[in-house]
């Protein structure tokens, strides 16, 4: 079966090429939202957490308080080292289970939108990587529109991942996306013939992956 690792700053649209993937029927599992399963009670995950970053992080109602965990990782490396560690290992144990599953049910091929993929050393996992770019002021502005944080948070959170120059030097195939979905289309097309994943073309454009 054929993995194939999606990973990115935040921002970068990620979640677009995703979706890319599956209208060409390569279905694809969203690391982000099998945390945010993970960590809904009961849950291993969140009681781990817990013990580890106080009951403070928690909500009245025992869920997770994310921007209070976000303040005490974002800016402090070990506490996002911890975070990261439990994380990493629940989600993977999760995303290894579903992946099992599909190869049993004969998918050929799936997408891991996973932003911390390299982190949590999900590439071995993968048969190729994509990463996905954008210019910083896009990135910024995406995140503002969608998660409604203060300048000071987005940037804290940019410069806390991993840079460009990181994801083009150890991505097999990496997109620019800083205009329309659409423009997008040839170099994911390209993706799927380099890989052999059997699909039907929308365009006849060739674009060179860049």
């Amino acid at each position: 079966m054929i993995v194939i690792g999606l990973t990115g700053p935040t921002g970068a649209g990620k979640s677009t090429v995703r979706e890319l993937f599956a209208s060409y029927g390569v279905p694809g599992i969203d690391a982000d939202a099998v945390y945010h399963e993970l960590i809904s009670p009961p849950s291993a995950c969140l009681d781990e957490l817990t013990r580890i970053f106080g009951k403070s992080i928690l909500l009245p109602d025992g869920t997770l308080d994310r921007k209070t965990l976000g303040k005490k990782v974002f800016s402090n490396e070990q506490a996002r080292a911890m975070l990261n560690a439990v994380s990493h290992r629940h989600v993977m144990e999760e995303i290894r289970r579903r992946i099992a599953e599909w190869k049993k049910k004969g998918v050929a091929a799936a997408v891991l939108d996973a932003p911390q993929l390299f982190e949590a050393g999900a590439e071995k996992d993968c048969t190729a990587v994509v990463a996905v770019l954008a210019n910083r002021n896009a990135r910024f502005s995406r995140v503002s529109a969608r998660d409604g944080l203060s300048k000071e948070e987005i940037l804290a959170r940019m410069d806390a991942q991993l840079q460009e120059d990181f994801f083009r030097s150890n991505a097999d195939y990496v997109l620019e996306n800083n205009s329309s979905p659409e423009d997008l289309i040839p170099s994911v097309e390209n993706i799927l013939k380099s890989l052999q994943i059997p699909f039907t073309p929308r365009t006849n454009q060739s674009t060179e992956i860049l």
